[in-house]
């Protein structure tokens, strides 16, 4: 069987409700392995949800439910959220499934007896929010003699924490760790956040903990009950607890060709999670991806301050398709953005009303008007001459920016093609061409529909609902199965023979 493109997210906390840094993430693999397979590769989506640890005790307790029960309702509420963004993935994974449960053990009993885990004592500081040790060195004391977070989206007070605890031998791998950064240098993405990794590598890698004794919220240490395995050597773990068979890791599926996450995980996953891999005799993931952080008006997202958005609280008002074309058209992939309510209304009505929702009306009132609602088949099929850059031209450099997880220039591009179909119609006016030159105008609105089943199937993975009515505007069978745009230009199917006429696509927003 050949090897499926294997795509994760992260395991999202269950400590509080979705918000739109979590759909931010899962947007961007659904539309990768949307890309993925329409151009008919075989493709593995997993996502889940991380359920252990000190935290969920905590805020499970504060909401007079069991750990179990918390995460179950939380969970789910993941789950509600994908469906509804239309996120189509192939695989769930929760920490509290027995598949995964069996995994975690089995891996640690096996680094245990080769000498990679061993029993020592910790005495340190630890963040129960982020749920990560610190040492004196990474958490000095400040002006007031505390010792807070290091990670500057949290800095709460670190806990001190004394107690027997299992190890992981980290230390044994900066050298392996720095040769695979060497010889695959799109290992650590976006290029950018390389440097920050090297760093914290070449400067030395201390072993770390890799249990808890004051923690019952988790998975027992195989042999050794009286502790719970830490909830990032547990978490990490999914991403091969979830392609495992029988006999071991599915080769149809390992290597993960990519793992999506935020920038705040990016050192455990660049880190700690290929040296386990290492120390298990297992290929590392071919490339970790991180992406930055929303605020919301210029804010962090913060309990405290009541500002964390539900996505339905903005798909309610602009539509599903219009929030994931935001998330992803308002800033590169990697960086940092802001979410307003103005910057949204401003990219939905210049980008989503004006340029593209116009341009569809437009041509399919025009086809409806001049000619009789006739659309082009293959045999009538009109040269695309008239777009500066040749439709194959542009399949391959979108191809190049989804694969490198340049969303938002790939929008750009396509949004390129859009504003040059609008100045064709402006240029060409159809409808005045109409009275005198029957012929030239059945060409112009053949080739403007050729090139709007065009872009219809490249905004497929951004906007599939969008996609699909606007092929279904322009005469494309949808049913039993999507055609891509290549299919369409190839005579695939001639459609109805007439253009739909519908409401527009993206009402202005005041």
């Amino acid at each position: 069987m050949s090897k499926k493109y294997y795509l994760t997210t992260p395991l999202y906390y269950v400590n509080a409700a979705p918000h739109i840094g979590h759909a931010y993430t899962t947007v961007a693999a659904d539309v990768l392995a949307r890309f993925m397979r329409q151009r008919g590769k075989a493709v593995h989506f997993l996502t889940g949800t991380d359920e252990h640890g000190a935290k969920i005790e905590k805020v499970a307790q504060e909401a007079g439910a069991s750990p179990q029960a918390y995460a179950d309702e939380i969970s789910a509420q993941f789950r509600e959220l994908w469906s509804h963004l239309d996120v189509h993935y192939d695989d769930f994974i929760r920490t509290t499934e027995e598949r995964h449960i069996d995994v975690v053990q089995r891996v640690f009993k096996a680094l245990f007896d080769k000498g990679d885990i061993y029993k020592g004592s910790y005495e340190g500081f630890y963040c129960v929010s982020d749920e990560t040790y610190w040492t004196k060195t990474e958490a000095p004391e400040d002006a007031k003699g505390r010792r807070l977070c290091p990670n500057p989206e949290c800095r709460r007070p670190l806990e001190t924490v004394q107690e027997d605890s299992y190890f992981f031998r980290l230390s044994r791998y900066q050298g392996k760790l720095l040769a695979l950064y060497r010889d695959n240098p799109g290992f650590l993405m976006p290029s950018s956040r390389a440097p920050e990794i090297l760093r914290f590598v070449e400067a030395g890698l201390q072993d770390i903990s890799v249990s808890r004794t004051k923690v019952k919220w988790g998975i027992p240490v195989p042999g050794d009950e009286g502790h719970t395995i830490y909830v990032w050597f547990d978490a990490l773990l999914n991403y091969v607890s979830a392609v495992s068979g029988d006999s071991g890791l599915l080769p149809e599926l390992w290597p993960a060709d990519v793992h999506i996450v935020g920038k705040e995980i990016y050192r455990f996953h660049a880190v700690i999670w290929p040296a386990m891999l290492m120390a298990l005799g297992v290929q590392a993931p071919r490339r970790v991806f991180a992406h930055g952080w929303w605020t919301i008006e210029g804010e962090k997202m913060s309990k405290s301050r009541g500002n964390f958005i539900h996505p339905s609280q903005i798909t309610k008002e602009f539509g599903i398709d219009a929030f994931r074309y935001f998330l992803l058209r308002e800033m590169p992939f990697g960086n940092d953005g802001d979410f307003s309510r103005e910057s949204m209304r401003k990219r939905y009505n210049a980008e989503l009303a004006n340029d593209l929702g116009n341009l569809v009306n437009r041509t399919v009132d025009m086809v409806d008007r001049f000619l009789g609602g006739e659309l082009p088949t293959k045999e009538n099929s009109v040269p695309l001459s008239f777009l500066k850059t040749d439709p194959n031209q542009i399949d391959e450099v979108l191809a190049n920016s989804i694969e490198a997880l340049g969303f938002s220039s790939a929008l750009a591009t396509i949004w390129s093609v859009i504003g040059e179909l609008n100045a064709y119609i402006n240029a060409e006016a159809p409808w005045k061409i109409a009275k005198t030159d029957p012929e030239r105008t059945r060409q112009v609105l053949f080739g403007l529909v050729q090139a709007l089943r065009r872009v219809a199937g490249w905004i497929e993975p951004f906007m599939p609902q969008t996609a699909a009515k606007i092929q279904s505007q322009l005469g494309v069978r949808r049913f039993p199965a999507p055609l891509s745009a290549e299919e369409v230009l190839a005579g695939a199917s001639t459609g109805t023979g007439k253009i739909q006429k519908a409401p527009p696509l993206f009402p202005r927003k005041p």
